[in-house]
């Protein structure tokens, strides 16, 4: 379901949606600036990168990357400047152990992801300003919906490509070395074409986690984003977020785009249409709706 909003602005913001090379050179052209900024979290630095319009952002966001990625993988960036060049300021980081973060990635899991976003909503409410938007991709998906509750200012929540509980990533990714994690404590996986080393504690913590209360409860507008042609997160997934969350909420089907929106073009669509849905929700206009409620 695409709101009036998202179909008015659409053509606005992208001139043509299915053409979206242009929207991507359009974007380009407006003025934005890039910071690199380090913070402490919970297992040592935090690395970031804040997208801004040079100029005052009409809000904040929070965008948290895929599994095993980083905050400098295609998708997190170009969506995150794309959101620059529209107004939005975006802080992508890098989860602990991954990226330029400090930390052992084998000590991590995904309770400890969303300790991260935490602490990366922390900082920018105490350095620039609260996040309004929080948008996360696969895994990040998941935690961003785990973790809105916890960020009050939140008003909208993005997922894209998102597994609807967190234990769909063991389950699809790691079910081959399950076994092993179980006899020996840990095993060596192979992710993206690296390895890394998987211990049983992240198992275990996937499994405790039941988004379904969360999703069902999350209490901000939403817009689940999700491409027919995944391969790695089922269509599935989406289709239960949205079913599980109350309205406002909001489905736009990625048609043609691969899991980790890894075309250019690509992420310069899912950006415009990102930044049109969350127009209703975020900064002045945001405050003048509700004032007339």
């Amino acid at each position: 379901m695409i709101s009036a909003l998202l179909q008015a602005n659409i053509p606005r913001l992208l001139h043509n949606a299915p053409d979206s090379t242009t929207a991507f050179k359009n974007a380009q052209r407006t003025t934005m600036l890039t910071e690199r900024i380090d913070f402490p979290g919970p297992h040592g630095k935090i690395s970031a990168k804040l997208d801004a319009p040079d100029g005052t952002p009409r809000a904040y966001g929070i965008f948290a990357h895929c599994f095993t990625c980083s905050k400098d993988v295609l998708a997190a960036t170009h969506i995150a400047r794309g959101l620059a060049s529209l107004g939005v300021a975006v802080l992508r980081f890098d989860f602990a152990g991954l990226g330029s973060s400090h930390g052992d990635f084998a000590d991590t899991n995904f309770s400890s992801n969303v300790e991260d976003l935490v602490t990366a909503a922390d900082y920018l409410r105490d350095h620039y300003a609260a996040p309004q938007l929080l948008i996360g991709h696969s895994l990040g998906g998941a935690a961003v919906l785990a973790a809105a509750q916890r960020v009050p200012e939140a008003r909208a929540v993005v997922t894209i490509a998102a597994p609807s509980d967190p234990h769909y990533v063991v389950n699809k990714l790691l079910s081959g070395h399950l076994d092993t994690i179980a006899r020996e404590g840990e095993a060596r996986v192979k992710l993206a074409g690296r390895d890394f080393n998987i211990r049983q504690h992240f198992v275990e913590d996937a499994g405790s986690h039941q988004l379904h209360e969360k999703i069902a409860t999350l209490g901000r507008a939403l817009l689940v984003m999700q491409a027919p042609q995944d391969d790695t997160v089922s269509m599935d997934n989406a289709t239960r977020i949205f079913e599980l969350a109350r309205h406002p909420k909001s489905f736009v089907s990625l048609d043609g785009m691969d899991h980790l929106i890894s075309r250019r073009e690509d992420a310069a669509y899912v950006a415009g249409v990102i930044s049109a849905w969350s127009a209703r929700y975020l900064g002045a206009q945001a405050e003048t709706g509700a004032a007339h409620a």
